[in-house]
């Protein structure tokens, strides 16, 4: 049978049941706006979560951990070198927390073609000293044009100029450490090093990154005014941080280059392992919510295109009284159910996507988080993907026992129960 003929027969019956038809896809339109809608604000909210941790740390880090020495002289001796030794309070070994030869290490770092960037840093604690008061806190030597292509420092500084950073003698301060501080910028604060050292520094802005914990400890500084406050050579650097090109492959690289190193190092995956199971399990519960809608709306065309099989017997009878054969039958039902799909689906898509822009433009203000003005919203493409095709395939499994038990009607039973 012609397709044409096929599609004006499914129009028809459909316009004959157009309330019935109307409620179906108003069902599959709320399903897939609520799916779209819900899943590019999870989405949103968890790439600004992860924004918060990824932005500022880096994919793998290279460090001098402080450890007990593991060749204990008990371990040396013949007479107890095959045996287990037990040993207790085991002090840590006189070691330097500075980086062997960095400078190497960073060039050859910088030549791997896996590397997007490499930045050295120093952290030192310090106590701020305000008045009789002596505060801890850390301060954080950064190269400053590194620390914002690589970590976007610069989406954090909430107040100040972050190039008056790269002047000796100048801090950024936590927002919670310059809180406590009472400090403005501009003011000059005193500062002491673990050493001893002291030294005053010009405050030229405030540094928040949403996380309570750390900006009421962290600060930041030059490489050169921390190498300074700690009476280093220029040569002196703590951590040597790495950006990848693949997020993926920092697990792998860290353990290779440890070995060629010969230093420490941790990657982003497996220090925020819990952190990346609870945006799993976050985007897990998105899905489900939004299938589980999907499925529900189906289950509502299934009813009404079996209500329009008990009420239409009278027009399938004749159908295959004139010529139409089972498959034909199959065909308008099945065509009836994916144009329901259809039409909620795409109008569901349009509708979702101007839900996303009005959550956009709902204000969202805290001080935890001030570079985040409205709520976040995800639009990546493969959600409309996702929804369409589910949209299709939900109403074609609706459709498609209803038109099978349409499609094995006999004529005859039905023409002589008349």
């Amino acid at each position: 049978m012609k397709w044409s003929l096929i599609i004006e027969l499914s129009k028809a019956l459909m316009f004959a049941r157009i309330k019935q038809t109307a409620v179906a896809a108003v069902g599959v339109m709320f399903s897939i706006t609520m799916f779209v809608a819900l899943l590019g604000f999870m989405n949103g909210l968890n790439t600004m979560l992860d924004g918060l941790v990824l932005n500022r740390t880096p994919h793998i880090r290279f460090y001098n951990e402080i450890k007990p020495n593991p060749n204990q002289p008990i371990d040396q001796t013949l007479e107890f070198s095959e045996s287990l030794n037990i040993i207790r309070s085991i002090k840590p070994s006189t070691s330097r927390l500075a980086i062997h030869d960095a400078e190497k290490i960073i060039q050859t770092l910088q030549a791997d073609p896996r590397v997007l960037g490499v930045s050295p840093k120093i952290s030192s604690q310090v106590f701020f000293n305000v008045g009789t008061i002596d505060l801890t806190g850390i301060v954080n030597g950064i190269d400053v044009e590194k620390e914002a292509q690589l970590f976007a420092f610069t989406d954090y500084i909430t107040s100040g100029d972050y190039s008056e950073l790269a002047q000796t003698n100048t801090i950024i301060l936590g927002k919670g450490a310059a809180d406590r501080m009472l400090a403005d910028v501009g003011d000059v604060i005193q500062v002491t090093t673990a050493q001893g050292n002291r030294i005053q520094l010009k405050v030229v802005g405030y540094y928040q990154s949403g996380l309570g914990d750390f900006d009421n400890s962290n600060s930041f500084a030059s490489l050169a005014t921390v190498q300074k406050m700690l009476g280093e050579s220029p040569s002196y650097v703590t951590d040597i941080q790495v950006k990848l090109k693949d997020l993926d492959l920092a697990p792998d690289m860290a353990k290779e280059m440890e070995q060629i190193f010969g230093i420490d190092a941790d990657d982003i995956q497996t220090v925020n392992a819990q952190f990346e199971t609870g945006t799993q399990i976050r985007t897990l519960i998105s899905y489900a919510v939004g299938i589980t809608l999907l499925v529900v709306s189906g289950f509502g065309i299934y009813n009404i295109l079996n209500m329009m099989i008990y009420e239409k017997l009278d027009t399938i009878a004749i159908l295959k009284a004139i010529g139409f054969n089972s498959t034909d039958v199959n065909r308008i039902f099945i065509t009836i159910a994916l144009s329901i799909g259809l039409i909620g689906g795409a109008v569901g898509l349009i509708l979702g996507f101007l839900a996303c822009l009005g959550i956009d433009q709902v204000p969202f203000e805290t001080d935890a988080l001030p570079t985040i003005n409205t709520f976040p919203v995800d639009y990546n493409p493969k959600y409309y993907l996702i929804g369409g095709s589910f949209s299709l395939i939900t109403t074609y499994l609706a459709g498609f026992f209803p038109a099978r038990k349409a499609s094995s009607v006999d004529p005859v039973d039905i023409i002589r129960g008349k």
